[in-house]
């Protein structure tokens, strides 16, 4: 049982020779995906403190080799689907009903919007999981929503939709000054709603929400008021939210300050979203 929570716990940006593509264990998507690192810079244009993600030490990629990253993807499909994974001990103990190819997810150590060739980078990519047969499985966009004004974001986000994609879309708070607190970024708090809202217009969002402790002190009641109310906002407004996540930190954090919340805060933030909004959620825990 530890090896397998440790699978969960550990996402190595690297695997073996790869510069850009990494398989992991995916509590939230209950199988294997295959991430997709667009900023080996360590660049993002948030700097959460609960990040995992050191961007103090100098990153050993700068730039993304196009074709070095189409090519690992095409690989790690077949080493994936082949079942040849799981002849490598760091996957040997994964349960049997973790054993399929969920997804293909875009994200990494930086915000994937911001790589400058995204839409050209998702239709490459969709191209890729047709040539697999892979009609199932998902693209899946991590993100924090900060880009999704942009044309190529756009048509990036079409692709998706016409490729089984689905958007995973960052939502750490209620009010711009908590916002700024966590998510440590110059974007403004009401950038990021408006593209969740014109975004989810378009195609149900899955929300994804991490909480915790912030020098020992978890989010006030008023803030996660504020918070429920952005999410019916978003949906009063004619935005379709398919699903919320209410997760907490369970990776060395960027601050030291930082510490998860309690399983039980976590199940009763999810239950408020539920009870409060009626938009399906889900809790992960530390």
């Amino acid at each position: 049982m530890a090896e397998s929570l440790q699978q969960f716990h550990s996402h190595p940006r690297r695997y073996e020779q790869n510069k850009f593509v990494y398989p992991v264990v995916s509590r939230r998507s209950r199988g294997i995906s295959i991430g997709v690192n667009l900023n080996p810079d360590k660049i993002c244009n948030f700097d959460c403190i609960y990040c995992q993600v050191d961007r103090r030490s100098e990153s050993e990629t700068r730039f993304v080799e196009l074709d070095r990253l189409l090519e690992e993807i095409d690989h790690m499909l077949t080493f994936v689907t082949s079942g040849e994974i799981y002849h490598d001990p760091r996957f040997a103990a994964v349960p049997d009903h973790f054993r399929r190819l969920n997804d293909i997810a875009f994200s990494g150590d930086g915000e994937p919007t911001t790589f400058k060739n995204f839409d050209e980078i998702m239709g490459r990519v969709a191209d890729l999981k047709q040539k697999h047969h892979l009609p199932d499985v998902k693209l899946v966009l991590i993100t924090n929503a900060s880009m999704f004004h942009r044309e190529k974001v756009q048509q990036g986000l079409a692709i998706l939709d016409k490729n089984n994609g689905e958007i995973w879309a960052k939502l750490d708070a209620g009010t711009e000054n908590y916002y700024h607190l966590v998510d440590r970024t110059k974007i403004p708090f009401q950038r990021i709603l408006d593209n969740l809202l014109a975004a989810s217009r378009v195609r149900p969002l899955v929300i994804q929400s991490l909480f915790m402790r912030v020098a020992g002190e978890p989010p006030s009641g008023t803030e996660i008021d504020a918070y429920v109310k952005q999410l019916n906002a978003i949906r009063d407004g004619g935005g379709e939210l398919k699903l919320v996540q209410i997760y907490t930190v369970a990776r060395p954090p960027a601050e030291s300050f930082v510490t998860p919340l309690t399983d039980d805060e976590v199940d009763a933030l999810a239950k408020r979203v539920i009870t409060e909004t009626g938009i399906p959620a889900e809790a992960y825990y530390s």
